[in-house]
């Protein structure tokens, strides 16, 4: 039985909890949440009430939970906090399973967090969240002369609170940001990680091109990933009306972590 520990507490956990309920995750124990908002964190323990033998403990601080030594923590809160605990979880081996995967467009901190679990028998397991074609990104680059780019479709509600925001993107369609990963990350920090995930399986986030773009009335997100080489042309196409896709996908790395059949 491993260990699991989640840190951040929002929508997204409550998937992996009612993985949990539903018998989907029999490998684990959830252990301990860790979240900024206590009540968040509290609402997590009590859905696993009676749905595991051990306690889920609710924890006051990161430190407190890395003190339970998790095998696992599934990081479901921010970049920032990405940034922060990754590495402290990474030295006392603990493999981290990340959402904030544009965290690792930060070169400084990509090669600590790589240090780090290499020095100390941990992983750091990216998930597909809302995108996908991971597998086929990754073998086309390794076949050479690979060139990516990467298009993101939002409405503008979800642009809000953001450097490109401003009133006529509700009635004017618009390309509001293009440039690579790596600046993609720095101006949607919390928006656009499937761009940096996608990057890393491929050409890297300062080669993959990026374009976003604004669409009246459009709910959700469109994600489209293409690659071409000298023999393969690929093009992964995946929207979403939710964010749910991404609570899932943690679900479906744990079971791969643990499967006997590895996809």
């Amino acid at each position: 039985m491993y260990k699991l520990a989640i840190m951040g507490c929002g929508k997204l956990a409550k998937i992996i909890a009612q993985a949990f309920i539903q018998g989907m995750l029999p490998e684990y124990e959830l252990i301990a949440v860790y979240s900024r908002t206590f009540a968040h964190s509290q609402e997590i323990a009590d859905m696993m009430q009676g749905h595991q033998d051990g306690t889920c403990q609710v924890c006051q601080s990161m430190e407190e939970l890395l003190t339970l030594k998790p095998d696992f923590l599934v990081e479901a809160a921010s970049p920032a906090a990405m940034k922060e605990w990754a590495v402290p979880a990474l030295q006392q081996g603990c493999s981290v399973v990340t959402l904030s995967i544009g965290a690792l467009a930060d070169k400084a901190f990509y090669e600590k967090a790589l240090a780090a679990a290499r020095e100390n028998g941990s992983k750091i397991y990216l998930v597909s969240g809302a995108t996908g074609g991971f597998d086929v990104l990754r073998t086309a680059t390794l076949m050479g002369n690979a060139k990516a780019c990467f298009f993101n479709e939002k409405g503008p509600n979800a642009l809000k609170n953001t450097p490109v925001y401003d009133d006529s993107l509700q009635t004017e369609q618009r390309v509001v940001f293009s440039g690579c990963a790596t600046q993609a990350i720095e101006q949607f920090p919390t928006k656009v990680n499937v761009t940096v995930a996608a990057s890393l399986a491929s050409v890297g986030p300062e080669q993959m091109q990026v374009r976003m773009q604004s669409t009246p009335g459009f709910v959700g997100d469109t994600q489209r990933v293409e690659i071409k080489n000298d023999q393969v042309h690929a093009v992964i196409d995946v929207y979403s009306a939710t964010a749910e896709i991404a609570g899932w996908s943690v679900v479906s790395k744990l079971q791969n972590i643990v499967s006997a059949i590895v996809f």
